[in-house]
């Protein structure tokens, strides 16, 4: 009752003066030295826009709300963090009433679910007011969405905890999913792309369990699924993976596998722990940024259209925030018995990828006791790799870690390397000979991701047909032929051609010009394999003065991560080369003192980077 009599109250309050309801905060953004006129200029007029999201306290919810008073700052408008302090269909309701009577020129709205709060959204339209969907729609039509392609980003979800399982030797076994509510649409399908993740498995998934996106209720009903002996468990949201990591690091059964949705420290700290695996991390304040924009671009009457616009999704796991992973974790109190002598040998010496993945393996070695010697080529040359491993097995070395140029140019050399003793680790890309233990990313995977990428940004473009260009390496290097087959595979039955297979060596000016002569031929898309050929495929677009191609590419540099920030590049495959070093140095150790490891192969993992 008290709620009621405060939401009226708050009601009144908006109506006589600016202040806001629903537990408001207020930004009125003129910055410091921004007269009233230039405000007016840049917002186009005094546009008032209140932000309702699901609760006001989920992590989640408050980084959109930044993102939201972030744009408010740069336009001089004022936004309203209008949200209810829980997830409850009636305050939502109140909160949309108030923002109109309180004469809000548009609202940004995370529905709770697509029906609860129709009703009242279509009363704030008739009343003029523009509406802005960010995270999770309802049924009504909007000027514009701004959320995450959620079923997609559901079914990574299953992949990679299915990827865990299986790696671990777990191919069947039940597991829990605990969900929001079952009205909620942006949970819902991330449920379903996570079931569908396991169609055709021995893997059974449970009836799914509603927490009411509490950390608490969902502990509980973690607990519960950890009773019945599940393999692992998928949490639909921040409080649903807050609860089911907890559940898990309370019960010391570190073995079952806890995946889920949004970044909060809470999250991060239960995977840098082990107690989750990863999390879905979506990009709230780029929603909140975004919607902002859109509200304030309808409320000047710009017509936006309805367009949905995905605002992406990356997987952090341990890797990414600094912990160690899974391949690592089992390794920590390795301690060598000697100073065993490994070289480390990669593709060149030159690509920040190499560079990081020496990184980590000298980060290792000293903390094992061993000595790495990092005796890659200056370039990509399979004379001058099966150099670097004849030197090694003449100077004594006891390991070689190797990221080879292709799976057969130096198979010879290694399989002579073998015969003297010498232990073979595999980085990144294997060769066609047993090893001890391989350390790399399922490139094929990572490459369709990158395909459905540009994919998904030609179509929000309105593109749905046309040539996109490829540039790899060479047609021998196993890590980027799979890439390139992955990118393919995810046109497969559109109306986009990709053109024949372009190869730069690696390098970034041959690249730049093969994407170049991409560009002359009108293509609406560019993908580079590796470092060398994304930083050439963005510089060309760069150059081109062409923003509206879409460039896509593998690996993480300076000169990446700065293409794509100015929008030259849309995205980038980010792997973990660092982790492949370190865990590739445990390996050697683990070999070299008599430990069979089995040739297993680890993924180590790969993010969307985007801007």
């Amino acid at each position: 009752m008290k709620k009621k009599v405060l939401a009226m109250l708050c009601c009144v309050a908006m109506v006589a003066t600016t202040l806001m309801g629903c537990g408001a905060k207020t930004t009125t953004a003129a910055t410091e030295g921004t007269t009233a006129t230039d405000t007016a200029a840049t917002a186009g007029g005094d546009v008032r826009v209140a932000l309702i999201t699901m609760d006001s306290i989920d992590q989640h919810w408050i980084s959109l709300n930044e993102g939201a008073q972030k744009a408010a700052t740069e336009l001089g408008v004022t936004v309203s963090f209008m949200a209810p302090n829980t997830k409850d269909d009636a305050q939502q309701i109140e909160c949309v009433n108030n923002a109109v009577a309180g004469g809000y020129n548009a609202i940004i709205v995370a529905a709770n679910g697509p029906d609860a709060i129709s009703s009242a959204l279509k009363e704030a339209a008739s009343a003029g007011v523009k509406i802005v969907y960010v995270d999770s729609p309802a049924n009504v039509e909007a000027e514009a969405t701004f959320s995450t392609d959620n079923k997609a980003a559901g079914q990574t979800a299953g992949e990679e905890m299915k990827k865990a399982l299986e790696a671990a030797g777990v191919t069947s076994g039940d597991i829990g999913v605990i969900n929001v509510n079952a009205a909620t649409d942006s949970c819902v399908n991330r449920e379903e792309g996570f079931r569908a993740a396991f169609e055709g498995s021995d893997f059974n998934i449970l009836e799914t369990q509603y927490g009411e996106g509490d950390a608490a209720k969902s502990q509980s009903i973690a607990e519960n699924y950890i009773t019945q002996g599940v393999a692992g468990i998928f949490g639909c949201n921040e409080g649903s993976t807050t609860g089911a990591g907890n559940a898990i690091k309370a019960s010391g059964k570190a073995d079952i596998i806890g995946v889920g949705f949004d970044k909060s420290d809470a999250i991060l700290n239960l995977i840098t722990d082990g107690f989750l695996l990863c999390t879905m991390a979506q990009n709230p304040d780029v929603m909140g940024y975004e919607g902002v924009k859109a509200a304030v671009d309808a409320a000047n009457g710009k017509s936006l259209g309805g367009a949905v616009t995905d605002t992406g999704v990356s997987v952090i796991d341990a890797a990414s925030v600094g912990g160690a992973p899974a391949a690592d974790a089992a390794a920590t109190d390795i301690k060598a018995s000697k100073e065993w002598k490994i070289a480390l040998i990669t593709m060149d010496s030159i690509d920040q990828h190499w560079v990081t993945l020496n990184e980590g393996a000298q980060k290792e070695a000293e903390k094992v006791g061993v000595a790495v010697s990092f005796m890659a080529p200056n370039t990509k040359d399979d004379a001058q790799q099966i150099e670097c491993v004849n030197n090694a097995v003449a100077g004594g070395y006891d390991a070689i870690m190797v990221a080879a140029n292709g799976p057969d140019a130096i198979s010879s050399a290694l399989k002579e390397a073998q015969s003297a003793g010498v232990k073979i680790v595999y980085v990144d890309s294997p060769a066609n000979v047993e090893a001890e233990a391989t350390f790399s990313t399922d490139n094929k995977a990572a490459g369709k991701t990158a395909g459905e990428e540009m994919k998904k940004a030609l179509e929000t473009a309105g593109v749905t047909s046309g040539d996109i260009g490829v540039i790899n390496v060479n047609a021998a290097t196993d890590s980027c032929v799979m890439r390139e087959e992955g990118f393919r595979s995810a046109f497969e039955g559109s109306d986009f051609n990709i053109l024949e297979t372009q190869y730069g060596e690696g390098d970034a000016a041959k690249s730049q010009s093969i994407a170049e002569n991409y560009i002359t031929q009108g293509v609406v898309g560019i993908f580079g394999c590796n470092e060398g050929s994304t930083t050439g495929a963005g510089n060309a677009i760069k150059a081109s003065g062409k923003p509206e191609i879409i460039g896509v590419g593998f690996d993480k540099s300076d000169a990446i991560m700065n293409l794509i920030a100015d929008g030259n590049l849309l995205c980038t495959m980010a792997q973990n080369p660092d982790i492949m070093g370190a865990s590739g140095v445990d390996a050697c150790v683990q070999a070299l003192e008599g430990e069979d490891l089995g040739g297993a192969v680890t993924d180590t993992g790969v993010s969307v980077l985007a801007k």
